[in-house]
């Protein structure tokens, strides 16, 4: 079986024309990019907005509700919904990115509430005391010791994205998802595992991306790294005290 989906991924016919690997990798990316910019947009300001007054923590109830709705019917309901409101040529993209956003918003939403609630009430607290406003505690205190938190919630939601955007080619649009249905409808098995590979392999390189970049944005004192270095330099001196004769004569 291995042989045969290797023997898949490797044939020339699959990287050259409309259904090509590479144009169908293009297709599931810009699907994500999308779905993840109108996701970010949405969940995040609203999910800090929440924490930090305090107020509308139903709505964090509600929208996670939404993750024990089955993807595929939301899909199915929410295309039947538009197709007497869309031109046909707009109405399996529209409801697909629709579905995709409603998926990946609750992981943001909770990454960010928990982020910002989660910060030390003492130190919102002296930032009020030295004068600093409502909204400047919230940009200059809240929100930047919630970017780990929001960055884990983001590489969780990118996972599901990328894993959920296959059921995007069960309406007729492209994607990585074509290769497991299309699988799926010509019993071509090495063709639906070498789909999951891609579709597994993407969700790998995205999220590895995504931590290299928040390695690089989140302040050392934040992630922690910072206090590490301190361990392992203290670690340091003290393996090399014991291992100065003079400090053992001593």
């Amino acid at each position: 079986m291995m042989q045969q989906v290797w023997t898949w991924l490797t044939a020339s016919i699959n990287w050259h024309g409309g259904d090509s690997i590479p144009t169908r990798l293009l297709q599931h990316i810009e699907y994500c990019m999308i779905t993840l910019a109108i996701a970010v947009i949405i969940a995040i300001p609203l999910g800090s907005w929440i924490a930090h007054c305090g107020q509308g923590r139903w709505i964090i109830s509600a929208v996670n509700a939404l993750r024990a709705v089955p993807s595929l019917w939301l899909l199915l309901i929410v295309t039947l919904w538009l197709q007497s409101k869309l031109a046909n040529v707009l109405v399996y993209t529209v409801s697909s990115v629709i579905v995709l956003v409603i998926l990946a918003v609750p992981p943001l939403l909770a990454g960010a509430y928990v982020g910002v609630s989660e910060v030390d009430p003492v130190t919102s607290d002296a930032a009020r005391g030295m004068g600093m406003t409502s909204a400047q505690v919230f940009s200059k205190i809240e929100f930047p010791c919630a970017i780990p938190l929001i960055f884990s919630a983001l590489r969780s939601a990118i996972l599901q994205t990328v894993a959920t955007t296959t059921i995007a080619a069960y309406v007729s649009i492209g994607g990585l998802g074509r290769y497991l249905v299309d699988g799926l409808a010509q019993n071509n098995y090495p063709k639906m595992a070498a789909g999951a590979i891609l579709v597994a392999t993407l969700a790998l390189v995205a999220d590895l991306l995504l931590g290299s970049v928040q390695g690089a944005v989140v302040s050392p004192g934040l992630s922690g790294r910072s206090a590490r270095r301190c361990r392992g330099n203290e670690s340091q001196k003290d393996a090399d005290h014991l291992d100065d004769p003079s400090e053992l004569a001593i």
